[in-house]
């Protein structure tokens, strides 16, 4: 409840509406400091301004709240109101207070206010400039506090025959990869029960860590271990940018607050992806998206990293799409975090996948991206060598409590979402059997599978609508569309880009989702690097989308239950097939989960390096 002005602070307040007709603005104000129990006036549209001069000699208010909206010719008039109260000599006796949509703070100084509020004001900031006191932002408005996204499902299977298939699947799974191990594993443990991550803060070399480590390494790796050399694209910060980039956290913590993206609570999490190359930017992109309210954020690595056995060190900087991963560069991006804010760090693919989950669990990530079938299939490593490492990799990711989604961008490539959807539910039946806390993510967006069989022909509403539908029909498990959400249906236009991301947000919110992840306006078809400005445009539009619908729903077709159906039967089908495989790794190596016709590939990164412990 807010307190009331006693009789000694109770100001009187003079409303101007210097404008024809709008005074929309000042009402809502004069109603905000009657409840604070000051004495206000407010004077109908369109007065001269010799008019309000006079009211203001004979009523000698504190504080006179001019309010004017575009037009031309603002300055001129406004300049002229301050003129005539000078010359009536009231300027000693009163405050002059200008807002409106053309206002800006320094428009205000130059024509002569005491002070000026701009678009985006709110009614609290202008009673507390009346009252003479600093505007703070309330507490429970703009306070976010971290969510745990798996924490309210059971994971219960809701189809019998699926929940079988899969459970077979699992036993096959466990049973090939026992006994077996690859460089990623062997590395991923010695990271796991060597590397003493407390000591490495405090600047402490390990040369007996260092040697083993190096020693499980590719030449690339290994040199920096060896000789101090870093990958040949990258380069590492100096300490003039490292100085910088502290200058700049300092300033931005002194002036930055965090908003609230959602309109009503339930409304998903909403996340964006990082990778700049450069950490520095990486942290001013991060800064900016926390302060227009993104939820969470996501580590994208290069994708020679994901083909490098090792990871080298230092504070790095590269000259290509994505972020290096090293201890350090996930460190300074750690610490720069607001504690709100969910940090997940990708480990889906890779030949340093199991090791990734490690230190994103030493350095302080709230969650990890783990897919088997993507991996193997769309993102270039061996089917066999993802296989043996992902069995590792939900390992650990359990043994330091990070819940990971399971991404099925598989679908970029043309591979039907039914298959897509059968991958993901066997990484997330494992990694069920192992103790983990997966998340599914399907991808909703204009995709391959629908530009070739034509679901979208008529709206983006139903099909999107059909996978969130099937997944639930199958398992109770949390729901985290993306990745991101409306990409490809974008355009290189940054407005429909916003929009595009806006309606498929609102449908995730619709759909009662966990979670969505976006990208930037220029993300999609930037020419160059992503600015902060598309990030914002983006970010509002998410805010606009959810707060025009609020509680309101997205009403899809008959059409999406139809679907919903049919995706479900052809997983079963799929998954049955997978089960008749010789092995999981065979089963991938077949195209059972996403053929070459459909566009996915087994890779070939680490083939051959499987090997018996």
């Amino acid at each position: 409840m807010k307190e009331m002005a006693n009789c000694l602070e109770r100001k009187k307040v003079l409303l101007v509406p210097l404008d024809p007709v709008h005074d929309i603005g000042l009402k809502m104000i004069r109603r905000g400091l009657d409840e604070a129990g000051h004495q206000t006036m407010l004077l109908p549209p369109d007065l001269p301004p010799e008019e309000i001069v006079s009211i203001i000699s004979r009523e000698s208010p504190d504080q006179v709240l001019v309010s004017r909206t575009l037009g031309y010719g603002v300055a001129e008039l406004l300049a002229r109101f301050v003129d005539l109260t000078d010359a009536a000599g009231l300027r000693d006796k009163t405050t002059l207070v200008v807002g409106g949509m053309a206002i800006r703070p320094e428009l205000a100084a130059e024509l002569g206010f005491d002070a000026g509020f701009g678009p985006g004001t709110s009614v609290d900031e202008v009673v507390a400039f009346i009252e003479g006191r600093t505007y703070k932002p309330d507490a429970e408005i703009s306070r976010k506090e971290k969510v745990d996204l798996a924490a309210r499902y059971s994971y219960e299977y809701r189809h019998p025959a699926i929940a079988r298939l899969l459970e077979g699947i699992v036993d096959g799974i466990l049973a090939w990869a026992e006994g077996k191990t690859s460089p990623g594993i062997k590395r991923a443990r010695l990271r796991d029960e060597a590397w003493d991550v407390e000591a490495w803060r405090q600047g402490k070399s390990d040369s007996n860590f260092n040697d083993a480590y190096g020693a499980l390494c590719d030449p690339v790796a290994e040199a920096f271990y060896r000789k101090g050399e870093v990958h040949p694209k990258t380069r590492r910060q100096s300490k003039e940018e490292i100085a910088r980039l502290e200058d700049y956290l300092t300033s931005v913590e002194k002036s930055m607050t965090v908003r609230l993206l959602q309109h009503r609570e339930g409304q998903p999490k909403v996340f964006i992806q990082y990778g700049t190359g450069c950490p520095f930017m990486d942290i001013a992109h991060i800064k900016v998206c926390e302060a227009w309210g993104a939820d969470g954020v996501v580590h994208f690595d290069p994708s020679w990293g994901a083909r490098t056995e090792g990871f080298i060190g230092d504070f790095l900087t590269h000259q290509e799409d994505g972020s290096v991963i090293t201890p350090e560069n996930l460190s300074r991006i750690k610490a720069a975090l607001e504690t709100s804010t969910l940090w997940q760090v990708r480990a889906h693919r890779g030949l340093n996948t199991p090791e990734t989950v490690v230190l994103a669990g030493k350095l302080g990530a709230d969650l990890t991206k783990i897919n088997i079938a993507y991996g193997a299939l769309a993102a270039g490593t061996d089917p066999a060598r993802l296989t043996v490492d992902g069995v590792e990799a939900i390992r650990m990711a359990v043994k330091y409590n990070l819940p990971f989604d399971v991404v099925t961008n598989e679908e970029l490539a043309g591979v039907p979402a039914h298959k897509a959807f059968a991958g993901m539910l066997i990484v997330a039946a494992l990694a069920r059997r192992l103790g983990g806390r997966p998340l599914l993510q399907p991808l909703f967006a204009f995709s391959p599978e629908v530009m070739i069989s034509g679901q979208m022909r008529d709206n983006y509403i139903d099909f999107n609508a059909a996978k969130i539908e099937a997944l639930r029909a199958i398992i109770d498990a949390p729901i985290w569309p993306g990745a991101p959400i409306g990409f490809l249906t974008q355009t290189e236009d940054r407005v429909q880009s916003s929009m595009t991301t806006s309606l498929h947000a609102a449908l995730a919110a619709s759909l009662r989702v966990d979670a969505v992840s976006i990208a930037s306006s220029d993300e999609a078809y930037s020419g160059g690097p992503i600015v902060a400005a598309s990030r914002v445009d983006t970010l509002r539009a998410v805010a606009e989308g959810f707060r025009f619908f609020g509680e309101g729903r997205v009403e899809p077709t008959k059409k999406a239950s139809q679907w919903a159906t049919e995706i479900v039967d052809k997983i079963e089908a799929v998954l049955r097939a997978v089960a008749a495989a010789p092995s999981f790794p065979e089963a991938l190596y077949a195209g059972l989960l996403g053929s070459k016709e459909e566009g996915a590939y087994p890779g070939r990164a680490g083939r051959g390096t499987v090997t018996e412990e």
